[in-house]
């Protein structure tokens, strides 16, 4: 049906076909190749800036604290998007792989569905840290430490898993149906909108929400007492503040690279209108830069990560050891 809707040109710019199949064009343009530059380049940055996370939390002891170590296990997810799911996608795209189902595009789609839900699963424990750190900080140290925040990291990813392998077995046996196919798909694709990205997004913004009218409860009652006492809890008040801030960045950032996205698939099934090839793919890429920006943000706010990421660039951990190095 769609071979039938488009034109060649309008397939993509670094495919052709020949009606029987599709693929990539033996005599590539000057827009395709500055593309895969780009998206070389895009790959290359994400999987520097997650090492640098990576490195910095392993290294520094400083920084090995519950909040730390998932945002480690994030940047992981976030360094294997650079690695698996960008060349992936560059040798597969979304709209080749609507052609040909071969074995690539569903082990593409998985890395993707997998490494996604990763991520935003990552996110919901750290907004759960967050909570905690800010709106019960007595009880914090017993409620989240190095233990929970590891079962929370085994978790995330064994149901990111899960959904994966669930994702290629239903590929394989979608051929084996008939007319129920396009229901099963519209259902399913639906649900997993929902139940993937909607309802998560949708706690971690009610946590947030409820941390920061907890966070100006307890700014107004710091401006309203005095002594050495409150000074010291100011400041740490004020550090806390300022992670949760960070964070609900991080989760910001995400929120608007995935929603057009997740908009577009929910209701793309609904309308009849069938959506652009060039807006389908700079959704999906759009979806993907999420994994290169998350470094940045750490690195705008954090000076430790700024201090460690200099640290590392410079080559300073080559000439000794610095593991227990404040970072200022």
């Amino acid at each position: 049906l769609m071979s039938q809707t488009y034109t060649v040109n309008d397939i993509h710019t670094c495919y052709e076909t020949d009606n029987t199949t599709y693929f990539f064009t033996s005599n590539p343009s000057v827009i395709c190749v500055l593309l895969h530059v780009f998206l070389g380049a895009l790959s290359v940055v994400t999987i520097c800036g997650n090492l640098l996370v990576i490195i910095s939390v392993s290294y520094f002891k400083q920084l090995h604290t519950p909040t730390n170590y998932l945002i480690l296990s994030l940047a992981v997810a976030d360094l294997l998007v650079g690695i698996i799911v960008f060349p992936f996608s560059m040798a597969f795209t979304v709209t080749s792989c609507w052609y040909h189902e071969r074995l690539f595009c569903k082990v593409r789609g998985s890395f993707d569905i997998t490494l996604s839900t990763a991520s935003i699963l990552h996110l919901c424990c750290i907004s759960i840290d967050r909570y905690y750190a800010v709106c019960q900080p007595l009880a914090y140290t017993s409620k989240v430490n190095g233990r929970v925040s590891g079962i929370m990291i085994l978790m995330s990813w064994a149901v990111a898993a899960l959904i994966g392998i669930s994702i290629i077995i239903a590929g394989f046996n979608q051929g084996k149906c008939e007319e129920s196919c396009l229901i099963d798909a519209l259902i399913s694709t639906i649900f997993a909108c929902i139940f993937s990205f909607y309802i998560p997004v949708l706690i971690m913004l009610s946590i947030y929400l409820n941390i920061f009218l907890v966070a100006q409860r307890q700014a107004i009652h710091i401006q309203n007492t005095t002594g050495l006492n409150t000074k010291s809890g100011a400041t740490v008040s004020k550090m806390e503040r300022k992670a949760t801030k960070t964070l609900a960045i991080v989760l910001g950032v995400f929120i608007l690279c995935w929603t057009p996205y997740f908009l577009c698939i929910t209701f793309q099934p609904l309308t009849y209108d069938v959506t652009p090839i060039a807006v389908i793919e700079t959704l999906n890429w759009l979806t993907l830069s999420n994994s290169m920006l998350n470094p940045f943000i750490y690195a705008f706010f954090y000076t430790w990560f700024r201090s460690a990421f200099r640290m590392i660039i410079s080559g300073k951990l080559f000439r000794g050891d610095f593991t227990n190095s404040k970072l200022l």
